[in-house]
């Protein structure tokens, strides 16, 4: 299969590109599409056929459930069982935009994209390129970030392209995304909402509009149904083992530089995905290609928007051993840390 690439500069000049889009994935094909957090691997929500596509593209488990993405409120109310006064309010403060509301599903919903649950994940995308797609369609587009299960999120098409070459058919290119970590889910159908995975929309922003909210257990690791993609399995996993290094900013580099030591001693290949403090603390002792800069310390917008393709990066290296600096769990801190614990399979070392 060929994987062409469209690039996307003005949804309203580009509607023939956009109609065709829709097509593909009217009938029964796949489409990546970029969005405000990653780049999505769309298929029609409502056929199971082409939403099964998907699990082969991307060699996903088949209990991990989809997210279906919508152009507006009337979408919304296709696939929705109900709207409860909680969904009501988290519609109006952060819709369209980074968050996904668990809510009961009708039974124009697929079984198959729900991992055998009755609720499903529903996101009103930012992106304009991402909502232009979906108008196009005229259906709810099922879509999981557009890379190979398990390995990390792309976003930018040139890293849809790396995974996803041969697989689909079309790449939508909106350009690089803004939040780099995916969408925030909050399960509506209890008393309290609960962050089932966090995103841009922070638990202190959820708690301001709903006065409360918890976190799943899941969050740290507990073996569990998987309510909402990303849960589970262990994902966002370069090729190379990663260990996070958590603790005190001011201690951090010279923990690095302990830890590369150790590593380069034992003959390992040291690749370092951390600060600009930091990695101009290991300038010398660890080269340049292996050092992977995230943005300054604290400057939660700009790791995020770095970790997942600096992640990717280390694959074209001879890395094999990664040290990843740890962050703030506060605000969009808890989505980045809940990411480099997955792709670390919770293997960290406490820094004191």
């Amino acid at each position: 299969m060929q994987t062409e690439i469209i690039t996307i500069t003005d949804v309203k000049a580009q509607q023939a590109d956009l109609t065709r889009a829709g097509k593909v994935l009217r009938s029964g094909g796949l489409v990546a599409f970029p969005t405000e957090t990653v780049y999505g691997l769309g298929a029609n929500g409502l056929d199971a056929d082409a939403c099964a596509r998907i699990y082969e593209a991307k060699g996903r488990p088949s209990d991990n459930p989809l997210i279906l993405h919508v152009s507006d409120r009337a979408m919304v109310e296709m696939i929705a069982a109900e709207v409860t006064p909680m969904a009501e309010k988290l519609l109006a403060a952060f819709m369209p935009g980074p968050i996904t509301l668990i809510l009961r599903r009708k039974a124009i919903v697929p079984d198959r994209i729900t991992g055998g649950l009755d609720t499903v994940g529903i996101r009103m995308p930012e992106h304009p390129v991402a909502r232009a797609m979906i108008r196009a369609a005229g259906v709810p587009i099922a879509a999981p970030s557009a890379n190979i299960s398990g390995r990390p999120s792309p976003t930018t098409a040139a890293s849809v392209l790396r995974d996803m070459k041969g697989r689909i058919p079309l790449i939508l290119d909106g350009g690089p995304c803004h939040f780099g970590v995916e969408s925030t889910i909050v399960d509506c159908t209890g008393p309290v909402a609960v962050i089932l995975r966090p995103g841009a929309i922070t638990r202190e922003m959820l708690t301001e509009v709903l006065g409360g909210c918890k976190l799943d257990p899941a969050l740290v690791g507990a073996d569990t149904v998987p309510r909402a993609p990303g849960m589970k399995y262990k994902h966002y996993a370069p090729k190379a083992p990663l260990t996070l290094l958590e603790g005190e900013p001011s201690k951090m580099a010279a923990a690095f530089r302990r830890q590369v030591r150790r590593l380069q001693g034992e003959g390992r290949t040291v690749g370092v995905l951390a600060s600009h403090e930091v990695c101009e603390s290991l300038r010398g002792l660890v080269p340049a290609e292996l050092l992977k800069d995230y943005g300054p310390q604290g400057d939660l917008l700009a790791i995020a928007a770095h970790i997942y393709e600096e992640l990717i990066a280390f694959n074209d290296t001879e890395a094999d051993a990664l040290l990843g600096e740890g962050t703030t769990e506060k605000g969009l801190g808890l989505a980045i840390m809940n990411r480099l614990h997955k792709a670390s399979a919770f293997h960290s070392l406490r820094i004191s």
